[in-house]
């Protein structure tokens, strides 16, 4: 093996570690934070921590985002589970850090939501997603927060022109117009 393709492989070895390595901590993070505001939240009243602008305010979300779509809760771990293989499918080209960065966070949230969905209740494929972090306009978790910041990043990547391949789209534009 050249030493191009010998580094290339390491390259894209650190670049999994990075991703799975992040999807683990959120994962980790997001879990353990749910399992202490059940503990500590569920049944109690809201908690202002910066007035009414932000708190912690225990509910369980049978749906996605604003609770939308909680007849259907059944599809959300299957779009999870067609992320997560869509996530496999294009780690097999990754060499850049930001997008390892941007799919680890991606990877873990919805981890952590599709835990709550198989394992808490009503029961499995139809479980409350716990949400805990009140930010006056919407209550949400460590999860959701981590799905968030991915889109965050990954459109930033994609505007700067940061392929998946950690190649620069916008200098290959302008190399090849030279």
């Amino acid at each position: 093996m050249n030493d191009v393709a010998s580094r290339a492989k390491r390259s894209r070895s650190t670049m999994l570690a990075v991703l799975f390595g992040i999807a683990a901590l959120v994962l980790v993070v997001d879990q353990l934070t749910k399992f202490l505001a059940v503990t500590l939240l569920e049944g109690h009243p809201p908690v202002p921590v910066l007035g009414s602008l932000a708190g912690f305010t225990f509910y369980r979300n049978p749906g996605a985002a604003l609770g939308l779509g909680s007849g259907v809760t059944w599809v959300f771990p299957l779009i999870a589970i067609g992320v997560f293989v869509a996530i496999i499918v294009l780690s097999r080209k990754l060499a850049s850090r930001t997008w390892a960065i941007g799919l680890g966070l991606l990877l873990g949230g919805l981890f952590g939501n599709l835990v709550d969905r198989l394992f808490r209740q009503p029961g499995f494929l139809h479980g409350a997603v716990v949400d805990f972090i009140d930010l006056s306009l919407f209550i949400c978790n460590v999860a959701d927060i981590a799905i968030t910041a991915a889109a965050v990043t990954l459109v930033i990547a994609s505007l700067k022109g940061i392929e998946l391949d950690g190649s620069d789209s916008k200098r290959v534009k302008e190399d090849t117009h030279e």
